[in-house]
């Protein structure tokens, strides 16, 4: 039976069930040899493994990694994986331990692509300057909802805000859009008072993953938990009030109380990997009004008697049917996005059709 070295390990975020199904992994493998580490980075191909104690360099076995391609996924910082070196002395990861909770967006292609694996809570961070936007923190919302990890607003640069007036329409305007009981707290991200206004997410053995737009104060953040500046931070652009990517990639640094926290770059683009029900449970004001409607199998659209458009801000609800669409497309099987474009390509034509006929075209 493999033998797992805990106490190391523990201050990498090893929880038992991952431990079990480490071992039982390696039962199962032949994989008795092998180490079990954590993925904390994570360059092309190039990882970098943590067992607690030292850091090193591994590559993921080719096998591997046309497994994780067949299951449409790939290996992302914060998993476990059982390691082992060859005669050569190079380390190879061998399995990966199924994650106990998996972040996946997709591109504007559909594909899938990890963020982070066996997080226990997201640090959703928006900034209150430039960067305050209602719509993609919905977004992002949507990226964690079903995925068992819990979700934490943090509203950066509170500083920044000039009155205390004005930053409470803000949270006023969020808390109107955010499901019940989301956690949410505005903080200047450079002083040391966020570690006290979080320290109920930084126990031992814990993860947390910092996302957000670029120039949100993510790393700020990273720095601040971590006691000392280890991630670089720039300047936002003062016309947008957009970061410029200070942070290229996904890093997993360990905590002083034994707790663990991931940066991640900004997200230029953000399509959640969420079904129906996921996007559902992220507009859950929505959900309570939609039994008012006057029909039953009401849209929310154009039916008249409808209690979510009177309820709900239009600007929440576009964004809504927009998060609806995006996911009812990607559970489409590939007959059916087919058969989607056919219709949208005759309707097109009817509408031309039509146009020719109205202007007396033949």
């Amino acid at each position: 039976m493999m033998n797992i070295d805990v106490e190391p390990l523990r201050s990498m975020g090893l929880q038992p069930a991952i431990a079990q199904q480490a071992i039982a992994l390696a039962a199962a493998h032949g994989l008795d040899h092998a180490r079990l580490v954590r993925l904390v980075a994570l360059h092309r191909e190039t990882l970098r493994l943590h067992d607690g104690r030292t850091e090193r360099e591994a590559r993921a076995l080719p096998r591997l990694v046309r497994l994780l391609a067949e299951a449409d996924d790939m290996l992302a910082v914060g998993d476990w994986v059982l390691a082992a070196e060859d005669a050569h002395g190079d380390c190879w990861v061998h399995a990966r331990v199924p994650p106990l909770t998996h972040l996946v967006r997709r591109d504007a292609d559909g594909r899938r692509h990890p963020v982070v694996s066996n997080v226990d809570t997201a640090l959703l961070v928006m900034g209150l300057d430039a960067d305050f936007n209602p719509r993609r923190l919905e977004r992002f919302l949507a990226l964690v909802q079903g995925s068992g990890v819990q979700p934490v607003i943090v509203l950066s640069k509170a500083d920044t805000v000039p009155d205390a007036a004005t930053l409470y329409c803000r949270i006023r305007e969020l808390r109107a859009r955010m499901p019940a009981g989301a956690e949410m707290i505005a903080v200047d991200t450079r002083d040391a008072d966020c570690v006290d206004r979080l320290a109920h997410h930084l126990g031992e053995g814990r993860t947390l993953v910092l996302m957000g737009s670029s120039g949100a104060g993510k790393s700020t953040l990273t720095n601040t938990l971590l006691g000392t500046a280890l991630q670089d931070t720039g300047a936002v652009r003062e016309s947008d009030g957009r970061g410029q990517h200070t942070t290229t990639a996904r890093t997993l640094f360990r905590l002083v109380g034994g707790a663990c926290v991931i940066d991640t770059p900004g997200l230029r683009a953000l399509r959640p990997d969420a079904d129906a029900a996921d996007v559902a449970a992220t507009f859950d004001d929505i959900a309570r009004l939609a039994p008012a409607c006057r029909f039953r199998n009401c849209a929310h659209q154009g039916e008249p008697g409808c209690a979510v458009r009177e309820g709900v801000d239009d600007d929440r609800l576009r964004n809504y049917h927009k998060l609806l669409r995006e996911a009812r497309r990607d559970t489409m099987s590939a007959l059916e996005r087919q058969q989607q474009v056919a219709l949208w390509k005759a309707r097109g034509r009817e509408g031309r059709t039509r146009l020719k006929m109205k202007r007396g075209e033949s």
